[in-house]
């Protein structure tokens, strides 16, 4: 019943009548729909953790190079990709140009609703000064 369709000129037209309620959007983008309504953007996560896996290119002189595995923060996957590159350069010379990556992957948090990181105010009083 709801999805019997009628000819409409050349077209096939849903009826009015049996038109379904429309559905939020499936990226779940909310705000976009109700007036008034914003998303908080301290709930999105600004930073992402990604694990990087590459090793400098196959030479003659180094058929099988040592595979090195980072944990990195990065914004996106590209910046992400940038700094294992920089630390590659600063630890075993190895650049983008002469090397390869094996793998590239976000890691997620296995409890996100847990709390694991805690926040100190220390205030004391030296022989100056108030010091917070």
């Amino acid at each position: 019943f709801g999805s019997r369709l009628e000819l409409a000129g050349s077209h096939f037209v849903r009826p009015r009548s049996l038109a379904t309620t429309s559905q939020p959007p499936a990226d779940g983008n909310l705000a976009k729909m109700v007036k008034g309504f914003s998303q908080d953007p301290s709930l999105q996560a600004k930073m992402h953790q990604y694990q990087i896996v590459g090793r400098a290119a196959p030479t003659p002189k180094n058929p099988v190079p040592k595979i090195y595995r980072m944990r990195l923060f990065a914004k996106n996957k590209v910046l992400a990709k940038s700094r294992f590159w920089y630390f590659m350069k600063k630890l075993n010379k190895a650049k983008k140009s002469g090397g390869e990556l094996l793998a590239v992957n976000e890691l997620f948090d296995r409890a996100p609703t847990k709390v694991k990181n805690y926040g100190i105010w220390l205030r004391y009083q030296s022989r100056t000064n108030t010091h917070n």
